[in-house]
Parts: structure tokens; C-alpha cells; sequence
């Protein structure tokens, strides 16, 4: 003990060395744990940082414009009459009739009863039966309905020369009978439907002029007979 201490004072000296002993001791082996701690611990990776990558825009591919489509309705099927065991020019007049507007069958079966009692469907007839040219028939009347006076006779000449057409073929004949006065004058009546094969016969009286009735309308009701609806 030094000289002028108290045991007091003494005492408490050693026990302040003790204390700071102490704490030494415990301060180096707090750091000396988290040394340790701090090796163990695995290092830092790129995926595991917790540095925040900058936003970035992902720039969107261009769209795709969906592709409409016009729908267009169905046209309904017109049902046509067909003639059951006719001839090719028989079924190419009744085809032409009705692409013409003419629907009924009776007014149908009247024209071509007609036209069977006039030429039986051969264009190139002359009057009296011979089978020549436009140009070789030299009297009487000629073609489907037997055009027999000069205007309706040279009017299918010149009807032939505008279109371009054969005077002595189905397809021109057609197109002139249509296109003659006498027979404008009955188209609206004869595209009217509901009438008799009678009614309509004293129709086509007007247009065709005949002098001797014949079987045409004979012929009339047996085309009747044969006119069916098609089945496509």
C-alpha cells in the first residue's frame, strides 16, 4: 500500500484494474466473433446485389392489324324449267325465254308451241321446208316464226349486221324476235303470269300473224307437260 492511501482508496484501485481487465478481455472477443462471423459469410454476387439495375423500356413489336373479311350473302339460287326430253335448240329457246323475264310455264309452253308449228326450232328453214342460207331463201317466210314480209324479213338482216350475228342461227333469231315491234307490243302481257295457254295464245296471234293455227296449241300443252323445275 502507498504511503498516504487508505485502504479505502486502495481497495478501490485494484478493483478498477479488475473491471478494465475485464473489459478488455470481453472487447477481444466481441471483435474476434464478428471476424469470424464476417469470413464465413459468402461474398456478395451480381444476382444477389442489392444495387438496383436502371429501368429499362422493353420496346414493343409492332402489332398485327387483325384482317377483316367483307361477308358477302349468298345469293339464292333461282330454280329454272328445264324441258324433259327436248332438243338442244328447244332447251338453249326455253333458257333464253326465261333469262328474258318470261317465268310462267303456260306463256313459256305457248312461244314454243309456236315456234314448233313455224319451223320445228330449225333457224335455217325456208318456207315450203328447204334448209338454206339467210340469203338463199327467196320467197315465203324464213327462220323460227317464218319472218315473211320485207320489214320483218329484211329487218332480221340488218338486226344481224348490228350485232355482229349470223342471220341463219338460233342465238341472232332469238335476239331479233325479242328486239321486233310485234313482239313488244305483248311482253309485258306475256311476262304477266297466271294466265291460260288460250289467253296466252291470242297473245302471240298478234305477234307472229299467222294464217293457219295449225297443232300449236297442241304442241303448247304438251311442252307444258314437260316443263319441270330443275333440281339444282
Amino acid at each position: 500500500m502507498r504511503k498516504g492511501w487508505t485502504p479505502l482508496l486502495y481497495g478501490c484501485r485494484i478493483l478498477l484494474k479488475l473491471m478494465l481487465k475485464n473489459l478488455t478481455n470481453v472487447t477481444v472477443a466481441i471483435l474476434s466473433a464478428v471476424a469470424t462471423s464476417a469470413a464465413t459469410l459468402p461474398a456478395p454476387s451480381m444476382a444477389t446485389s442489392s444495387v438496383l439495375q436502371p429501368f429499362s423500356i422493353v420496346p414493343e413489336g409492332p402489332t398485327q392489324e387483325t384482317e377483316t373479311k367483307e361477308v358477302v350473302p349468298e345469293t339464292p339460287k333461282v330454280k329454272r324449267l328445264v324441258c324433259i326430253g327436248c332438243n338442244t335448240n328447244e332447251s338453249q329457246t326455253l333458257e333464253f325465254l326465261q333469262s328474258r323475264g318470261i317465268t310462267d310455264k303456260n306463256a313459256l309452253a305457248t312461244i314454243m308451241g309456236n315456234i314448233r308449228q313455224e319451223s320445228t326450232f330449225t333457224p335455217n328453214i325456208c318456207e315450203g321446208g328447204a334448209r338454206v342460207s339467210y340469203s338463199g331463201c327467196r320467197s315465203g317466210g324464213y327462220g323460227l316464226i317464218q319472218w315473211t314480209n320485207a320489214p320483218r324479213f329484211y329487218g332480221l338482216g340488218k338486226h344481224a349486221a348490228r350485232i355482229g350475228g349470223n342471220p341463219s342461227s338460233l342465238n341472232t333469231q332469238l335476239d331479233y324476235m325479242m328486239y321486233e315491234g310485234d313482239w313488244k307490243m305483248i311482253e309485258n302481257q306475256m311476262k304477266t303470269p297466271g294466265k291460260s295457254i288460250n289467253d296466252y295464245m291470242r297473245l302471240a296471234r298478234k305477234w307472229i300473224r299467222w294464217g293457219h293455227h295449225g297443232a300449236r296449241t297442241d304442241y303448247a300443252y304438251n311442252y307444258a307437260n314437260k316443263l319441270k323445275l330443275s333440281k339444282s
